[in-house]
């Protein structure tokens, strides 16, 4: 299957993930549904064996259309795909990667913090979407505070 290179080829699109949602898939599927397709829907299967069916892409799994990269977590490769140059996201995607690849290459300050309220959406919400849903709400909030710190 040919990957979707243009903004246009990613929209109206099934995203396909592993079920138990975590740091790096929750914060992929927020800038998906933000920044690449509001109206995306999401699937969350088992695992390894997965194949796409038609309209169907894969995020940070096996063999996936868009997982890490070299030393980039999902969030930054699709974050690098779409092109956006927005000071927040960066911020955001150098949370995520110390967070998720825990490399501490950032020492982002935010990171403890952002992972604890990740810790307690997955320990309070066993779906998948209604983690999704939740965390799209940290998410958006902790976008506009790294924008209100810039002016």
């Amino acid at each position: 299957m040919k990957t979707a290179t243009t903004k246009a080829e990613l929209q109206g699109r099934t995203w396909v993930t592993r079920a138990h949602v975590q740091v790096d898939r929750m914060a992929s599927a927020w800038l998906i549904r933000r920044w690449i397709d509001p109206d995306a829907t999401f699937k969350f299967v088992a695992g390894r064996q997965y194949r796409p069916m038609r309209n169907e892409l894969r995020f940070d799994m096996y063999e996936a259309e868009y997982t890490h990269d070299a030393e980039r977590c999902t969030f930054e490769v699709l974050l690098d795909l779409i092109g956006e140059k927005d000071e927040a996201l960066q911020a955001i995607g150098e949370i995520i990667h110390d967070l998720d690849l825990k490399d501490h290459k950032y020492e982002r300050e935010e990171a403890a913090g952002v992972r604890q309220l990740l810790a307690g959406i997955t320990a309070s919400h066993e779906r998948d979407e209604e983690r999704l849903e939740r965390s799209a709400v940290l998410f958006d909030d902790l976008h506009r505070s790294f924008q209100r710190t810039r002016h």
